[in-house]
Protein backbone atom coordinates (compact mmCIF):
# COMPACT_ATOMS: atom_id res chain seq x y z
CA UNK A 1 0.00 0.00 0.00
CA UNK A 2 1.24 3.40 -0.62
CA UNK A 3 1.68 6.41 1.50
CA UNK A 4 -0.93 7.89 -0.66
CA UNK A 5 -3.88 4.69 -0.06
CA UNK A 6 -2.45 5.00 3.80
CA UNK A 7 -3.63 8.71 4.43
CA UNK A 8 -6.97 7.85 1.57
CA UNK A 9 -7.57 5.17 4.69
CA UNK A 10 -6.88 7.11 7.74
CA UNK A 11 -9.68 9.81 6.09
CA UNK A 12 -12.04 6.89 5.33
CA UNK A 13 -12.15 5.70 8.57
CA UNK A 14 -11.80 9.57 10.14
CA UNK A 15 -15.03 10.17 8.19
CA UNK A 16 -16.90 7.69 9.19
CA UNK A 17 -16.06 8.25 12.96
CA UNK A 18 -17.08 12.09 12.09
CA UNK A 19 -20.21 11.10 10.65
CA UNK A 20 -21.13 8.36 13.31
CA UNK A 21 -20.36 10.12 16.89
CA UNK A 22 -23.28 12.45 16.37
CA UNK A 23 -23.56 14.40 19.71
CA UNK A 24 -20.79 12.11 21.12
CA UNK A 25 -18.06 13.61 22.60
CA UNK A 26 -14.88 12.81 20.10
CA UNK A 27 -12.96 11.14 23.47
CA UNK A 28 -15.76 8.45 24.13
CA UNK A 29 -16.14 7.82 20.03
CA UNK A 30 -12.49 7.29 19.67
CA UNK A 31 -12.28 4.58 22.29
CA UNK A 32 -15.37 2.59 20.44
CA UNK A 33 -13.66 2.87 17.10
CA UNK A 34 -9.83 2.31 17.96
CA UNK A 35 -11.04 -0.88 20.01
CA UNK A 36 -12.92 -1.85 16.75
CA UNK A 37 -9.70 -1.38 14.46
CA UNK A 38 -7.70 -2.98 17.55
CA UNK A 39 -10.60 -6.37 17.24
CA UNK A 40 -9.91 -5.96 13.17
CA UNK A 41 -6.57 -5.98 12.98
CA UNK A 42 -6.36 -9.04 16.15
CA UNK A 43 -8.61 -10.94 14.02
CA UNK A 44 -6.87 -10.46 10.32
CA UNK A 45 -3.19 -11.40 11.94
CA UNK A 46 -5.01 -14.78 13.94
CA UNK A 47 -6.59 -15.86 10.59
CA UNK A 48 -3.48 -15.13 8.48
CA UNK A 49 -1.26 -17.04 11.44
CA UNK A 50 -4.21 -19.82 11.57
CA UNK A 51 -3.95 -20.99 7.78
CA UNK A 52 0.20 -21.03 7.64
CA UNK A 53 -0.86 -23.49 10.94
CA UNK A 54 -3.01 -25.65 9.39
CA UNK A 55 -2.06 -25.53 5.79
CA UNK A 56 -4.03 -27.86 3.41
CA UNK A 57 -5.99 -28.45 6.41
CA UNK A 58 -7.22 -24.65 6.45
CA UNK A 59 -11.03 -24.50 5.17
CA UNK A 60 -11.48 -23.11 1.63
CA UNK A 61 -12.90 -19.70 2.66
CA UNK A 62 -14.85 -19.74 -0.72
CA UNK A 63 -16.69 -23.16 -0.01
CA UNK A 64 -17.55 -22.49 3.63
CA UNK A 65 -20.46 -20.81 2.70
CA UNK A 66 -22.18 -17.15 3.43
CA UNK A 67 -23.64 -18.13 6.41
CA UNK A 68 -21.22 -15.58 8.80
CA UNK A 69 -19.16 -19.07 9.38
CA UNK A 70 -15.18 -18.56 9.11
CA UNK A 71 -12.74 -21.04 8.05
CA UNK A 72 -12.20 -21.74 10.96
CA UNK A 73 -15.12 -21.76 12.77
CA UNK A 74 -15.49 -24.66 10.09
CA UNK A 75 -12.49 -26.35 11.42
CA UNK A 76 -13.29 -25.62 15.25
CA UNK A 77 -16.78 -27.84 14.38
CA UNK A 78 -14.77 -30.43 12.42
CA UNK A 79 -11.75 -30.94 14.98
CA UNK A 80 -13.21 -30.33 18.07
CA UNK A 81 -10.53 -33.17 19.88
CA UNK A 82 -7.99 -31.12 18.33
CA UNK A 83 -8.83 -27.58 19.50
CA UNK A 84 -7.10 -27.69 22.35
CA UNK A 85 -3.18 -28.53 20.92
CA UNK A 86 -3.66 -25.69 18.15
CA UNK A 87 -4.66 -22.99 20.73
CA UNK A 88 -1.29 -24.07 22.31
CA UNK A 89 0.44 -23.92 18.93
CA UNK A 90 -0.92 -20.99 18.15
CA UNK A 91 0.24 -19.25 21.70
CA UNK A 92 3.68 -19.80 20.67
CA UNK A 93 3.43 -18.74 16.98
CA UNK A 94 1.02 -15.67 17.03
CA UNK A 95 1.46 -15.19 20.48
CA UNK A 96 -2.58 -15.17 21.18
CA UNK A 97 -5.42 -17.03 20.78
CA UNK A 98 -9.28 -15.51 19.28
CA UNK A 99 -12.80 -17.68 19.12
CA UNK A 100 -13.78 -18.26 15.86
CA UNK A 101 -16.84 -16.21 17.20
CA UNK A 102 -15.11 -13.79 17.95
CA UNK A 103 -13.08 -12.95 14.79
CA UNK A 104 -14.01 -10.12 12.69
CA UNK A 105 -15.42 -12.17 10.00
CA UNK A 106 -18.36 -13.01 12.33
CA UNK A 107 -18.76 -9.72 14.25
CA UNK A 108 -19.36 -8.00 11.00
CA UNK A 109 -21.28 -10.28 9.33
CA UNK A 110 -23.72 -10.31 12.96
CA UNK A 111 -23.12 -6.19 12.20
CA UNK A 112 -24.61 -6.69 8.79
CA UNK A 113 -27.89 -8.73 9.61
CA UNK A 114 -28.73 -6.21 12.54
CA UNK A 115 -28.01 -8.91 14.79
CA UNK A 116 -30.05 -8.82 18.38
CA UNK A 117 -26.89 -10.00 19.86
CA UNK A 118 -24.26 -8.26 18.33
CA UNK A 119 -23.47 -6.22 21.76
CA UNK A 120 -23.21 -9.77 23.90
CA UNK A 121 -20.70 -11.05 21.45
CA UNK A 122 -18.63 -7.95 21.22
CA UNK A 123 -18.52 -7.70 25.11
CA UNK A 124 -17.55 -11.55 25.30
CA UNK A 125 -14.76 -11.02 22.60
CA UNK A 126 -13.22 -8.01 24.65
CA UNK A 127 -13.24 -10.48 27.67
CA UNK A 128 -11.38 -13.16 25.98
CA UNK A 129 -9.17 -10.90 24.77
CA UNK A 130 -8.71 -9.24 28.14
CA UNK A 131 -8.15 -12.34 30.43
CA UNK A 132 -7.81 -15.41 27.75
CA UNK A 133 -5.75 -14.56 24.72
CA UNK A 134 -2.72 -13.47 25.90
CA UNK A 135 0.00 -15.37 27.77
CA UNK A 136 0.83 -12.24 29.78
CA UNK A 137 -2.69 -10.24 31.22
CA UNK A 138 -4.35 -7.63 29.30
CA UNK A 139 -6.61 -7.05 32.43
CA UNK A 140 -8.47 -3.92 31.42
CA UNK A 141 -7.40 -3.70 28.52
CA UNK A 142 -11.41 -2.17 27.40
CA UNK A 143 -12.10 -1.07 30.13
CA UNK A 144 -13.06 2.40 28.95
CA UNK A 145 -15.46 1.00 26.26
CA UNK A 146 -18.83 0.56 28.07
CA UNK A 147 -21.05 -0.91 25.31
CA UNK A 148 -23.92 -0.05 27.59
CA UNK A 149 -23.26 3.19 28.01
CA UNK A 150 -26.19 5.35 27.00
CA UNK A 151 -23.75 7.62 24.91
CA UNK A 152 -24.89 4.53 22.26
CA UNK A 153 -28.31 4.96 22.87
CA UNK A 154 -31.21 4.82 25.25
CA UNK A 155 -32.29 1.25 25.25
CA UNK A 156 -30.54 -2.05 24.25
CA UNK A 157 -31.81 -2.18 20.81
CA UNK A 158 -30.65 1.42 19.94
CA UNK A 159 -27.49 0.45 21.22
CA UNK A 160 -26.87 -2.59 19.48
CA UNK A 161 -28.33 -1.19 16.44
CA UNK A 162 -25.74 2.02 16.88
CA UNK A 163 -23.04 -0.70 17.32
CA UNK A 164 -24.37 -2.97 14.04
CA UNK A 165 -23.90 0.87 12.04
CA UNK A 166 -20.68 1.16 13.37
CA UNK A 167 -19.10 -2.11 12.66
CA UNK A 168 -20.72 -1.89 9.30
CA UNK A 169 -19.23 1.11 8.08
CA UNK A 170 -15.96 0.19 9.50
CA UNK A 171 -15.89 -2.84 7.47
CA UNK A 172 -17.31 -1.55 4.26
CA UNK A 173 -14.60 1.12 4.93
CA UNK A 174 -11.73 -1.12 4.71
CA UNK A 175 -13.33 -3.61 2.20
CA UNK A 176 -10.84 -1.82 -0.95
CA UNK A 177 -7.77 -1.61 1.05
CA UNK A 178 -5.17 -3.86 1.82
CA UNK A 179 -4.81 -3.70 5.60
CA UNK A 180 -1.61 -5.45 6.67
CA UNK A 181 -0.46 -4.85 10.21
CA UNK A 182 1.34 -1.52 9.20
CA UNK A 183 -1.53 -0.21 7.58
CA UNK A 184 -3.90 -0.95 10.22
CA UNK A 185 -1.20 0.26 12.71
CA UNK A 186 -0.82 3.61 10.94
CA UNK A 187 -4.67 4.06 10.32
CA UNK A 188 -4.85 3.98 14.23
CA UNK A 189 -2.17 6.14 14.73
CA UNK A 190 -3.68 8.74 12.22
CA UNK A 191 -7.32 8.30 14.34
CA UNK A 192 -5.49 9.13 17.24
CA UNK A 193 -3.86 12.24 16.41
CA UNK A 194 -7.23 13.25 14.35
CA UNK A 195 -8.85 12.74 17.26
CA UNK A 196 -6.30 14.66 19.33
CA UNK A 197 -6.95 17.54 16.67
CA UNK A 198 -10.16 17.60 16.61
CA UNK A 199 -11.42 17.14 20.26
CA UNK A 200 -9.78 20.35 22.20
CA UNK A 201 -6.95 20.69 24.15
CA UNK A 202 -7.84 18.32 27.01
CA UNK A 203 -7.81 15.49 24.29
CA UNK A 204 -3.99 16.52 23.04
CA UNK A 205 -2.46 15.78 26.04
CA UNK A 206 -1.79 12.10 24.90
CA UNK A 207 -0.12 12.43 21.32
CA UNK A 208 2.89 14.21 20.50
CA UNK A 209 2.76 15.37 17.17
CA UNK A 210 4.66 12.60 14.59
CA UNK A 211 7.20 15.59 13.37
CA UNK A 212 8.32 16.20 16.75
CA UNK A 213 8.12 12.79 17.72
CA UNK A 214 10.48 12.15 15.01
CA UNK A 215 13.20 14.78 15.87
CA UNK A 216 13.58 12.93 19.33
CA UNK A 217 13.17 9.22 17.49
CA UNK A 218 15.95 10.20 15.29
CA UNK A 219 18.46 11.96 18.26
CA UNK A 220 18.12 8.77 21.08
CA UNK A 221 18.82 6.62 18.26
CA UNK A 222 22.08 7.92 16.92
CA UNK A 223 25.42 6.75 19.13
CA UNK A 224 25.36 8.91 22.26
CA UNK A 225 29.43 9.92 21.90
CA UNK A 226 29.72 10.18 18.22
CA UNK A 227 25.83 10.71 16.75
CA UNK A 228 27.77 12.25 13.12
CA UNK A 229 28.66 8.04 12.81
CA UNK A 230 24.65 7.44 12.59
CA UNK A 231 21.91 5.17 14.19
CA UNK A 232 22.83 2.47 16.62
CA UNK A 233 22.66 -0.91 15.57
CA UNK A 234 20.69 -2.42 18.95
CA UNK A 235 19.12 -0.77 21.84
CA UNK A 236 18.56 -3.23 24.88
CA UNK A 237 16.11 -1.22 26.51
CA UNK A 238 13.90 2.15 25.68
CA UNK A 239 11.75 3.86 28.17
CA UNK A 240 9.13 6.64 27.83
CA UNK A 241 7.69 7.70 31.61
CA UNK A 242 4.61 9.18 29.92
CA UNK A 243 3.91 7.36 26.86
CA UNK A 244 0.50 8.70 26.55
CA UNK A 245 -0.53 6.70 23.50
CA UNK A 246 2.50 5.01 22.80
CA UNK A 247 4.08 7.08 19.81
CA UNK A 248 6.75 8.20 20.81
CA UNK A 249 8.44 4.73 21.69
CA UNK A 250 6.42 3.57 18.51
CA UNK A 251 9.13 6.33 16.71
CA UNK A 252 12.15 5.00 18.22
CA UNK A 253 11.35 1.48 17.18
CA UNK A 254 10.85 2.85 13.84
CA UNK A 255 13.83 4.74 13.43
CA UNK A 256 16.07 1.50 14.51
CA UNK A 257 14.71 -1.18 11.90
CA UNK A 258 14.86 1.99 9.42
CA UNK A 259 18.76 1.86 10.33
CA UNK A 260 18.60 -2.47 10.20
CA UNK A 261 18.96 -2.41 14.06
CA UNK A 262 16.54 -3.93 16.43
CA UNK A 263 15.06 -3.16 19.81
CA UNK A 264 14.93 -5.73 22.65
CA UNK A 265 12.19 -4.44 24.94
CA UNK A 266 10.03 -1.37 25.27
CA UNK A 267 9.39 -0.07 28.51
CA UNK A 268 6.19 2.74 28.65
CA UNK A 269 4.77 4.62 31.78
CA UNK A 270 1.19 6.15 31.72
CA UNK A 271 -0.63 7.61 34.14
CA UNK A 272 -3.86 8.13 32.75
CA UNK A 273 -5.82 4.69 32.25
CA UNK A 274 -7.36 5.40 28.95
CA UNK A 275 -4.19 6.18 27.59
CA UNK A 276 -2.59 3.36 28.86
CA UNK A 277 -4.67 1.22 27.18
CA UNK A 278 -4.34 2.74 23.95
CA UNK A 279 -0.88 2.65 24.22
CA UNK A 280 -0.93 -1.43 24.80
CA UNK A 281 -3.34 -1.69 21.52
CA UNK A 282 -1.00 0.59 19.96
CA UNK A 283 2.01 -1.67 20.41
CA UNK A 284 0.35 -5.15 19.04
CA UNK A 285 -1.12 -3.35 16.56
CA UNK A 286 2.71 -2.00 15.27
CA UNK A 287 3.40 -5.74 15.57
CA UNK A 288 4.93 -5.44 18.68
CA UNK A 289 4.76 -8.90 20.56
CA UNK A 290 3.57 -9.07 23.95
CA UNK A 291 6.99 -10.18 25.31
CA UNK A 292 8.18 -7.29 23.47
CA UNK A 293 6.89 -4.50 25.26
CA UNK A 294 6.38 -3.57 29.07
CA UNK A 295 3.38 -0.55 29.84
CA UNK A 296 2.76 0.27 33.77
CA UNK A 297 -0.31 1.83 34.85
CA UNK A 298 1.04 3.73 37.61
CA UNK A 299 2.60 7.56 38.75
CA UNK A 300 5.94 8.46 37.20
CA UNK A 301 6.75 11.20 40.49
CA UNK A 302 5.83 8.75 42.98
CA UNK A 303 7.59 6.25 41.16
CA UNK A 304 4.65 3.10 41.95
CA UNK A 305 6.94 0.67 39.15
CA UNK A 306 8.35 -2.39 41.37
CA UNK A 307 10.16 -2.80 38.76
CA UNK A 308 11.95 0.77 38.73
CA UNK A 309 12.53 0.62 42.54
CA UNK A 310 13.81 -3.30 42.50
CA UNK A 311 15.21 -3.74 46.58
CA UNK A 312 17.98 -5.18 44.58
CA UNK A 313 19.74 -2.57 42.40
CA UNK A 314 20.79 -5.70 39.60
CA UNK A 315 17.25 -6.11 38.62
CA UNK A 316 16.31 -2.40 38.08
CA UNK A 317 16.77 -1.68 34.30
CA UNK A 318 18.49 0.55 33.17
CA UNK A 319 17.64 2.70 29.60
CA UNK A 320 19.48 2.95 26.37
CA UNK A 321 17.31 6.05 25.50
CA UNK A 322 14.60 7.75 27.32
CA UNK A 323 12.34 9.74 25.24
CA UNK A 324 9.11 11.93 27.44
CA UNK A 325 6.71 14.71 26.38
CA UNK A 326 5.71 14.95 30.34
CA UNK A 327 2.27 17.38 31.19
CA UNK A 328 3.90 20.87 31.27
CA UNK A 329 4.37 22.95 34.52
CA UNK A 330 2.42 20.02 35.99
CA UNK A 331 1.58 20.59 39.50
CA UNK A 332 2.84 18.22 42.44
CA UNK A 333 2.60 17.51 45.84
CA UNK A 334 6.58 16.59 47.14
CA UNK A 335 6.24 15.29 50.83
CA UNK A 336 9.25 15.78 53.01
CA UNK A 337 11.17 12.61 52.21
CA UNK A 338 11.20 13.62 48.36
CA UNK A 339 14.58 14.79 49.05
CA UNK A 340 16.19 11.84 50.24
CA UNK A 341 14.60 10.02 46.92
CA UNK A 342 17.15 8.88 44.73
CA UNK A 343 16.06 10.26 41.83
CA UNK A 344 16.81 13.50 43.28
CA UNK A 345 18.76 13.71 46.41
CA UNK A 346 21.83 15.00 44.06
CA UNK A 347 20.42 17.97 41.97
CA UNK A 348 17.62 18.80 44.26
CA UNK A 349 13.36 18.78 44.34
CA UNK A 350 11.29 21.02 41.59
CA UNK A 351 8.89 22.96 43.19
CA UNK A 352 5.42 22.14 43.73
CA UNK A 353 4.02 24.89 40.69
CA UNK A 354 6.04 23.05 38.47
CA UNK A 355 7.20 19.29 38.28
CA UNK A 356 9.51 19.57 34.80
CA UNK A 357 12.62 18.74 36.48
CA UNK A 358 10.64 15.70 38.73
CA UNK A 359 10.27 14.27 35.16
CA UNK A 360 13.66 14.78 33.62
CA UNK A 361 15.29 13.57 36.78
CA UNK A 362 13.72 10.59 36.87
CA UNK A 363 14.54 9.72 33.32
CA UNK A 364 17.74 10.80 33.74
CA UNK A 365 18.62 8.49 36.88
CA UNK A 366 17.23 5.58 34.75
CA UNK A 367 19.82 6.31 31.82
CA UNK A 368 22.58 3.81 31.15
CA UNK A 369 25.86 6.09 30.90
CA UNK A 370 25.92 5.55 26.92
CA UNK A 371 22.66 6.43 27.04
CA UNK A 372 20.93 9.51 25.29
CA UNK A 373 17.75 11.06 26.69
CA UNK A 374 15.27 13.39 25.12
CA UNK A 375 12.48 15.36 26.88
CA UNK A 376 9.66 17.91 25.15
CA UNK A 377 9.36 20.96 28.35
CA UNK A 378 8.53 24.61 28.41
CA UNK A 379 10.76 27.36 27.83
CA UNK A 380 10.40 28.17 31.38
CA UNK A 381 13.09 24.92 32.62
CA UNK A 382 15.65 27.35 30.80
CA UNK A 383 15.49 30.37 32.70
CA UNK A 384 13.61 30.46 35.93
CA UNK A 385 14.96 30.67 39.18
CA UNK A 386 14.88 29.54 42.94
CA UNK A 387 15.28 25.58 42.89
CA UNK A 388 14.42 25.19 39.23
CA UNK A 389 17.74 27.51 39.03
CA UNK A 390 19.89 25.10 41.65
CA UNK A 391 18.93 21.97 39.40
CA UNK A 392 19.80 23.59 36.05
CA UNK A 393 23.35 24.65 37.30
CA UNK A 394 23.86 21.28 39.17
CA UNK A 395 22.62 19.47 35.77
CA UNK A 396 25.01 21.89 33.68
CA UNK A 397 28.45 21.30 35.90
CA UNK A 398 27.95 17.91 36.26
CA UNK A 399 28.11 17.85 32.11
CA UNK A 400 24.44 15.87 31.61
CA UNK A 401 22.92 18.89 29.34
CA UNK A 402 24.16 18.32 26.11
CA UNK A 403 21.89 20.21 23.84
CA UNK A 404 19.59 22.84 24.03
CA UNK A 405 16.77 22.59 20.92
CA UNK A 406 14.08 25.64 20.37
CA UNK A 407 10.80 24.79 18.88
CA UNK A 408 8.48 27.09 16.96
CA UNK A 409 5.45 28.21 19.08
CA UNK A 410 2.34 26.15 18.18
CA UNK A 411 3.18 23.09 17.31
CA UNK A 412 0.80 21.02 19.98
CA UNK A 413 -2.75 20.29 19.91
CA UNK A 414 -2.46 20.99 24.07
CA UNK A 415 -0.81 24.42 24.09
CA UNK A 416 0.24 27.06 21.88
CA UNK A 417 3.44 28.00 23.69
CA UNK A 418 6.80 27.17 22.58
CA UNK A 419 8.62 24.20 23.99
CA UNK A 420 12.28 23.25 24.08
CA UNK A 421 14.12 20.03 23.87
CA UNK A 422 16.21 18.95 26.04
CA UNK A 423 19.21 16.55 24.93
CA UNK A 424 20.76 15.03 28.20
CA UNK A 425 23.80 12.35 28.72
CA UNK A 426 25.29 11.13 31.80
CA UNK A 427 28.84 11.32 29.91
CA UNK A 428 29.62 13.39 26.90
CA UNK A 429 31.92 13.67 25.03
CA UNK A 430 31.99 17.40 24.81
CA UNK A 431 32.31 20.31 27.41
CA UNK A 432 30.45 22.50 25.75
CA UNK A 433 26.61 22.44 25.21
CA UNK A 434 24.77 22.90 21.87
CA UNK A 435 21.64 25.64 21.23
CA UNK A 436 19.40 25.24 18.50
CA UNK A 437 17.12 28.08 17.34
CA UNK A 438 14.90 26.49 15.61
CA UNK A 439 11.83 28.57 16.25
CA UNK A 440 11.31 30.33 12.68
CA UNK A 441 11.57 26.98 10.86
CA UNK A 442 8.59 26.30 10.64
CA UNK A 443 4.96 26.07 8.05
CA UNK A 444 1.73 27.96 9.50
CA UNK A 445 -0.94 26.40 9.69
CA UNK A 446 -5.36 27.19 9.99
CA UNK A 447 -5.05 26.07 13.62
CA UNK A 448 -1.10 24.68 14.06
CA UNK A 449 1.94 25.19 12.97
CA UNK A 450 3.63 22.67 11.37
CA UNK A 451 7.72 21.37 10.84
CA UNK A 452 8.13 20.22 7.43
CA UNK A 453 10.32 17.19 6.62
CA UNK A 454 12.81 19.49 5.68
CA UNK A 455 12.20 21.55 8.79
CA UNK A 456 12.75 18.42 10.67
CA UNK A 457 15.78 17.38 9.01
CA UNK A 458 17.53 20.45 9.23
CA UNK A 459 17.52 20.02 13.21
CA UNK A 460 18.39 16.66 13.28
CA UNK A 461 21.34 17.53 10.85
CA UNK A 462 22.57 20.12 13.02
CA UNK A 463 22.77 18.02 16.16
CA UNK A 464 24.53 15.05 14.26
CA UNK A 465 27.43 17.21 12.97
CA UNK A 466 27.38 19.89 15.91
CA UNK A 467 29.13 22.89 14.00
CA UNK A 468 30.97 25.55 15.72
CA UNK A 469 28.09 28.41 14.45
CA UNK A 470 25.68 28.19 11.92
CA UNK A 471 24.78 32.09 11.62
CA UNK A 472 21.23 32.94 13.63
CA UNK A 473 20.41 29.05 14.17
CA UNK A 474 23.15 27.48 16.36
CA UNK A 475 26.26 27.56 17.93
CA UNK A 476 28.06 25.47 20.34
CA UNK A 477 28.66 27.25 24.20
CA UNK A 478 31.32 26.96 26.39
CA UNK A 479 30.88 26.65 29.85
CA UNK A 480 32.78 29.70 30.37
CA UNK A 481 30.09 32.07 28.89
CA UNK A 482 27.00 30.12 30.15
CA UNK A 483 27.99 30.47 34.33
CA UNK A 484 28.82 34.18 33.08
CA UNK A 485 25.32 34.25 31.99
CA UNK A 486 24.54 32.65 35.55
CA UNK A 487 23.33 29.76 34.09
CA UNK A 488 20.26 30.94 32.16
CA UNK A 489 19.83 28.75 29.40
CA UNK A 490 17.13 31.47 27.40
CA UNK A 491 18.17 30.24 23.92
CA UNK A 492 18.14 33.71 22.57
CA UNK A 493 21.13 34.72 24.74
CA UNK A 494 23.33 32.34 22.79
CA UNK A 495 21.70 32.26 19.47
CA UNK A 496 19.66 35.21 18.44
CA UNK A 497 17.30 34.74 15.30
CA UNK A 498 17.26 38.58 14.79
CA UNK A 499 17.75 39.57 11.10
CA UNK A 500 20.81 42.44 11.44
CA UNK A 501 19.45 46.03 10.97
CA UNK A 502 20.22 47.80 7.20
CA UNK A 503 23.30 49.84 7.59
CA UNK A 504 22.40 53.56 6.19
CA UNK A 505 25.46 56.00 4.58
CA UNK A 506 24.29 58.94 5.64
CA UNK A 507 26.90 60.87 3.65
CA UNK A 508 25.33 58.81 0.76
CA UNK A 509 21.93 59.34 2.08
CA UNK A 510 22.58 63.15 2.10
CA UNK A 511 24.22 63.60 -0.99
CA UNK A 512 20.60 61.49 -2.39
CA UNK A 513 18.27 64.10 -0.91
CA UNK A 514 20.64 66.94 -2.09
CA UNK A 515 20.20 65.59 -6.10
CA UNK A 516 16.35 65.22 -5.83
CA UNK A 517 15.92 69.02 -4.06
CA UNK A 518 18.16 69.93 -7.35
CA UNK A 519 15.80 68.36 -9.65
CA UNK A 520 12.68 69.55 -7.96
CA UNK A 521 14.18 73.44 -8.03
CA UNK A 522 15.01 73.24 -11.91
CA UNK A 523 11.84 71.14 -12.76
CA UNK A 524 9.77 74.42 -10.94
CA UNK A 525 12.20 77.30 -12.32
CA UNK A 526 10.84 75.61 -16.02
CA UNK A 527 7.39 75.23 -15.08
CA UNK A 528 7.17 79.16 -13.56
CA UNK A 529 8.72 79.85 -17.02
CA UNK A 530 6.14 78.21 -19.13
CA UNK A 531 3.36 80.29 -16.53
CA UNK A 532 4.88 83.38 -17.20
CA UNK A 533 4.82 83.13 -20.88
CA UNK A 534 0.35 82.48 -20.12
CA UNK A 535 0.24 85.31 -18.13
CA UNK A 536 -0.62 83.20 -15.15
CA UNK A 537 1.08 83.32 -11.83
CA UNK A 538 4.19 81.63 -11.18
CA UNK A 539 4.80 79.08 -7.77
CA UNK A 540 6.08 80.17 -4.97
Amino acid sequence: MTNDDQKRLGKVLWSIADDLRGAMNADDFRDYMLALLFLRYLSDNYEEAAKKELGRDYPDPDAVGNGGRTPLSVWYAENEADVPAFEAQMRKKAHYVIKPEHLWTNIAHLARKQDDYLLDTLQAAFKYIENDSFQSTFGGLFSEINLVSEKLGKTLKQRNQKLCTVVTRIADGLKEFSTDADTLGDAYEYLIGQFAAGSGKKAGEFYTPQPISSILSAIVTLDSQAPESGPRKKLEAVYDFACGSGSLLLNVRRHIADAGGTVGMTYGQEKNVTTYNLARMNMLLHGVKDSEFHIHHGDTLVNDWELLTDPNPANRPKFDAVVANPPFSYRWTPKEETSKDARFKDHGVAPKSAADFAFLLHGLHYLKDDGVMAIILPHGVLFRGAAESRIRRKLLEDGHIDTVIGLPANLFYSTGIPVCILVLKKCKRSDDVLFINAEKGFDKGKRQNFLSPEHIQRIIDTYRDRPDEIERYARRVEMDEIETNDFNLNISRYVSTAEPEEQIDLQATHGDLMGIEKRINKAKTAHNGFLEELGLTPLP
